[in-house]
């Protein structure tokens, strides 16, 4: 992994598990890494341990995923790695579910990634090495 040809990594949903074995690897391979949780100082230690940064974001939050994306080049740059890996869950049997939780973990899981991903493609289209970006055509 040591020949990649990404400088940038972003990684959403920071935590202990994926996301901070992935962190060490793409510092390892010579990458920059920037991460965010929802409280940035949970991942504190993981930022210092990889010589990365910690940024706060919900990423429920149209706003705040557009900010971590700004803070984030003004760090250190765009990213060329976005993972998304947030995670909300309830548990129990289906129809004792609360839900206002599930509907939680549907906002985490599925809106945040879009919202993750949308802004990554807005800014990745935006470089000369996006390949792969081709917005719809506009209806009139």
């Amino acid at each position: 992994m040591s020949e990649l040809a990404y400088r940038r990594a972003l990684i959403v949903g920071t935590g202990a598990g994926l996301s901070a074995s992935l962190a060490r690897l793409f510092a390892k391979a010579g990458m920059q890494v920037a991460m965010a949780a929802r409280r940035a100082d949970n991942i504190a230690a993981l930022a210092k341990e990889t010589g990365g940064k910690a940024f706060a974001c919900d990423a429920t939050d149209r706003r705040q995923v557009t900010k971590l994306f700004a803070d984030a080049e003004a760090a250190g740059g765009a990213p060329d790695v976005v993972v998304y890996n947030a995670s909300y869950r309830t548990r129990g049997p289906f129809v004792e579910l609360d839900p206002v939780e599930v509907e939680r973990a549907l906002m985490v899981t599925t809106y945040g990634g879009f919202l993750v991903a949308q802004e990554a493609a807005k800014r990745m289209c935006r470089t000369s090495t996006a390949r792969s970006c081709s917005p719809a055509p506009r209806q009139a």
